[in-house]
């Protein structure tokens, strides 16, 4: 096959978009109980998911040419990504170095589970400043009660031995934790270790909203389970928000966090879910194919291959636009009047399968929990945003915050008086 001439980025292409990229597609050498992606497998029966030259080289050449900021960030994830092995990334950098513009600065991030981390392997990604995402779940059993290896035992001790080499080789790395049944109800156990045995810095927390079908689709309204509670998802959120506002401003970043701080500042969070429009984060297969999104890997979503359609024309076609705005049009009135909109639009449309209180359809699964989550978040985040428009820093809110008159009411907004509250 071969790939299409290079076309000017089209008028209607956002500045730019990210895509993730699956190399080896959806296998995995894990079988984690929730993982959406496993059953992707069934779109390319007797395929062998390994991403050839000339798809990782249209690949490249097509994201580098697309992207019209100094900035390009080539994302890799999975199934598991390390499964294709240390040369194929290797080229890839080589590729990279061909084909990159003079101006541009290339970042470079790869989600992994860690179990098949090598000295080797880090030694790739610190000296190439890679990103590091690595999925724990919190400690031991919390982690090892869904991510479980293809014989059903627990990964924990391969995790942090892989996690223990990022630390050795000074890789820059993240942990990725999925929230779900298992784990909803133990915020503070696993936010501490986190920061206080891992010694993390960055983390992301990620909802398991897990439909109970047999397509692996988003299709239906019933959910497994081992998804998490919606008003649970909610108090997870708060329980960790409370510790991290007392202790952690400025030195933990949690992505939730950081993104409703730029909700309530009046920019754009970074992340996809909390925009109003969506459509610029994509996933290309393997083979070439893009979809719409990582969590639409389905036929409906599939946009185009780009060994025969210019990237960049399908990241600006009608069909992607559409998508994209489908997640403001299709907003229930529910949503339109809530008095948390501005941080939360709806969240991620592949969550949008309940109904409002008065029948409306398209109401997100995680309304209750999100809701009470940014009511409780609304005064720290106006108080950092303040602290931001004056010129100073959002981790002054702890000194404000434990520095309140003892017996006035806690400027958090917990209707405590603050020797209760973050005072005390």
């Amino acid at each position: 096959m071969t790939a299409p001439s290079p076309t000017p980025t089209l008028p209607t292409a956002p500045r730019g978009f990210h895509v993730l990229a699956k190399p080896s597609g959806p296998i995995c050498n894990l079988d984690c109980s929730y993982c959406f992606f496993l059953s992707k497998e069934a779109l390319y029966p007797g395929d062998r998911f390994r991403m050839s030259e000339d798809v990782l080289n249209t690949y490249i050449q097509q994201m580098l040419e697309s992207q019209l900021g100094p900035e390009v960030t080539i994302a890799w994830q999975g199934g598991e990504p390390t499964l294709m092995g240390v040369a194929f990334f290797r080229r890839a950098l080589e590729l990279v170095e061909q084909h990159r513009r003079p101006h541009q600065t290339v970042h470079h991030t790869i989600q992994t589970n860690g179990t098949l981390l090598t000295d080797e392997w880090c030694e790739l990604f610190r000296q190439n400043a890679f990103l590091v995402g690595i999925s724990i779940d919190g400690p031991r059993a919390l982690h090892d009660a869904y991510r479980v290896d293809k014989k059903g035992g627990p990964t924990f001790d391969k995790v942090i031995a892989g996690l223990n080499l990022l630390v050795k080789h000074e890789v820059e790395w993240n942990i990725l934790c999925t929230v779900h049944a298992e784990n909803q109800d133990c915020a503070l156990d696993v936010y501490r270790f986190f920061r206080d045995e891992l010694g993390a810095h960055h983390i992301q927390l990620i909802p398991i909203v897990e439909r109970d079908n047999d397509t692996g689709f988003q299709q239906g309204n019933a959910v497994t389970e081992r998804s998490v509670d919606p008003e649970a998802w909610g108090r997870f959120l708060i329980a960790v928000f409370d510790e991290w506002l007392r202790k952690d401003v400025g030195t933990v970043f949690i992505q939730m966090f950081d993104a409703a701080l730029a909700s309530w500042h009046g920019v754009p969070p970074a992340l996809c879910i909390f925009n109003e429009t969506c459509g610029s984060a994509l996933a290309l297969e393997h083979n070439g194919d893009l979809y719409s999104c990582d969590h639409f890997v389905e036929p409906d979503y599939l946009i185009g291959n780009i060994m025969t359609t210019q990237m960049v024309e399908l990241v600006a076609s009608p069909r992607q636009r559409e998508f994209g705005d489908a997640k403001r049009d299709s907003l229930p009135r529910y949503c339109r009047e809530c008095v948390v909109r501005f941080a939360c639009h709806g969240e991620c449309p592949k969550n949008r399968f309940t109904v409002t209180p008065d029948g409306e359809e398209g109401l997100n699964y995680l309304c209750a929990g999100y809701m009470n989550f940014f009511k409780h978040i609304d005064a720290p985040m106006r108080m950092m945003s303040a602290a931001l428009r004056r010129g100073g820093f959002a981790d002054e809110v702890m000194t404000m915050l434990a520095t309140a008159p003892r017996n006035e009411l806690c400027p958090c907004g917990s209707g405590r008086k603050a020797k209760y509250c973050h005072a005390n």
